[in-house]
């Protein structure tokens, strides 16, 4: 490889992680922030896998897949990776994420549809980070690669009332954050108003729990929440944190798991009602707040399984103040530690399921053996559901297709819904 000089190279495709990679003989340069077909002047830098990570200096051809970023703080921020791709080369990544993914498993020859993704200006979640800098508060995300912070002033990504919130939770961190304080907040548009949760070392004082009530009221917070190293502890509550799931409306706990958009919540509930149109008991596994239990109560049993107590108890008081609903069960379990077992799946004839990244390779173990007609999987890493996916296969099951869900709109991130039928 050359030495630290800047070279000229022409980026071939898209890598994982969103970069722009040109092959220089047997070794490969990772650019961020370019597209395919881009001749780049690069400056290389440090050793990355089977080739290094290089710095853009000019662009000297663009591309024909480029675009404008929609955002000021872009190349900068650490949150977006892909706001400069146009939208077909865009779509195409992530629908190549999950087909190299099943490729790399034995299963090249599954459908792999085109992409549902979500709009810009869609994320109802969104965690900031905020600090003093002198006096000047520091309110964002971070640097690519760094711990460096971003101070962001608008978001293209989450939705208009979050936006919004920017400036006045700015000026109220001013009056609250000490010199060496850091602040984590999670902000959650939900049904029935913002739900705000502040993550610090310490409480706040007297003077500091006032300001933060006073916030509450005057931006017509639902909820505030202050979590420190003695507990959470409620600031403000407005109102009840609803979030609406097909039908039925869940009070949600302060920073419960949450799909990332309405958008993407929707199709995935759509895709799960339709692989389980004929069933009449299902299985909701990694049930969370009950996205699936709740989309799909309205036509068949629904056994839910959540390690959450208090997801579990929030997915129960929304299904109590539901209407016209089958049976349901709710299970505090670890699926993780605890699968369900060969027979504990015998009276179910479709199984919904959307573990963590990690995957959920024992439990996919037994449903391999299991004799569950159809299972309809979701899934936040396409690598582990491929792995997982073979063993489903190798236990005689049919992969009919696979659909890419991009919510996390502009990053590397895919997501996917998946049908299996047994043969």
């Amino acid at each position: 490889m050359p030495g630290p000089t800047t070279i000229d190279v022409r980026i071939g495709v898209l890598g994982a992680q969103g970069d722009g990679i040109a092959t220089i003989g047997e070794d490969r340069v990772y650019v961020p922030y370019t597209v395919p077909g881009d001749l780049v002047r690069v400056l290389p830098g440090e050793k990355r896998g089977e080739g290094v990570s290089a710095t853009v200096i000019d662009l000297i051809e663009p591309g024909p897949g480029r675009q404008d970023a929609a955002c000021v703080h872009f190349g900068v921020c650490g949150g977006c990776a892909l706001q400069h791709v146009s939208e077909a080369p865009y779509a195409e990544f992530k629908r190549d994420q999950i087909a190299r993914a099943l490729a790399h498993h034995g299963l090249g020859d599954v459908p792999v549809a085109a992409p549902l993704i979500a709009p810009a200006g869609a994320r109802r979640r969104t965690r900031l980070t905020a600090r003093k800098a002198g006096e000047r508060v520091l309110l964002g995300y971070l640097e690519r690669g760094s711990h460096r912070m971003v101070d962001v002033a608008a978001c293209p990504v989450i939705v208009p009332a979050l936006e919004r919130l920017l400036p006045p939770l700015r000026n109220l961190l001013a009056s609250l954050l000490g010199a060496k304080d850091v602040f984590h907040i999670v902000l959650t548009a939900t049904t029935t108003g913002i739900d705000m949760m502040v993550t610090a070392e310490r409480r706040p004082n007297l003077r500091g729990l006032q300001r933060l009530s006073e916030f509450a009221e005057a931006q017509d917070l639902a909820r505030l929440t202050w979590e420190s190293k003695d507990g959470p502890e409620l600031i403000a509550m407005r109102r009840q944190p609803i979030v609406d799931f097909a039908s039925v409306g869940v009070p949600v706990p302060p920073g419960a798991f949450l799909q990332a958009t309405q958008e993407s919540e929707a199709w995935m509930i759509a895709l799960a009602r339709e692989a389980t149109s004929k069933a009449r008991r299902i299985a909701d596994l990694f049930a969370g707040c009950g996205t699936f239990t709740a989309g799909l109560a309205d036509r068949a049993a629904i056994s839910a399984f959540e390690s959450s107590a208090e997801m579990i108890e929030a997915c129960r008081r929304g299904l109590n103040r539901a209407t016209g609903l089958h049976p349901v069960t709710l299970a505090r379990r670890d699926l993780f530690r605890e699968p369900l077992t060969i027979k504990e799946l015998k009276p179910f004839d479709a199984v919904v399921i959307d573990p963590p990244r990690a995957g959920a390779k024992a439990q996919t173990e037994t449903l391999a053996a299991s004799g569950v007609k159809v299972i309809a999987a979701f899934s936040c890493n396409p690598a582990t559901f491929a792995r997982d996916a073979r063993i489903l296969v190798d236990g005689g099951y049919r992969l009919e297709q696979v659909t890419p869900i991009d919510q996390f709109r502009w990053s590397a991130h895919v997501e996917l819904a998946a049908v299996f039928l047994r043969t």
